[in-house]
């Protein structure tokens, strides 16, 4: 059975910091491609970061800069540093596991991140 399984999540004031963690398990994690996509209320769900299996990164411009996407294949966990963060960042962060070469693709349940004075 595979299950993602996001935590970090919560309320943190503009100009902070969280960290997400999406723990993996039932894959294996080195032969997937490791996404965090966002999803803010009324609005589509859109990708934040990527992680290639062979750990190549690549970011939405809105969040350059500020967040980091990390993977430790070891522990099957992929990570989300967010600095400095805005109230347009709000939304629930959803992890994606998406296998190299096959149409298997998994989601996690989402985490709440809010970002509020």
């Amino acid at each position: 059975q595979v299950q993602l399984v996001e935590s970090g999540g919560g309320l943190v004031q503009p100009g902070g910091s969280l960290r997400l963690s999406c723990a993996a398990s039932g894959i294996t994690f080195n032969i997937y491609h490791m996404g965090w996509y966002r999803q803010a209320p009324g609005k589509q769900r859109d990708l934040v970061a990527v992680i290639s299996s062979g750990g190549r990164t690549n970011y939405e411009d809105s969040v350059k800069g500020r967040f980091t996407i990390s993977r430790d294949n070891t522990k099957k966990i992929v990570y989300l540093q967010m600095q400095r963060l805005k109230p347009e960042d709000t939304a629930v962060y959803y992890c994606n596991a998406d296998h190299v070469l096959s149409t298997r693709n998994y989601w996690g349940q989402g985490t709440q991140v809010t970002v509020s004075s």
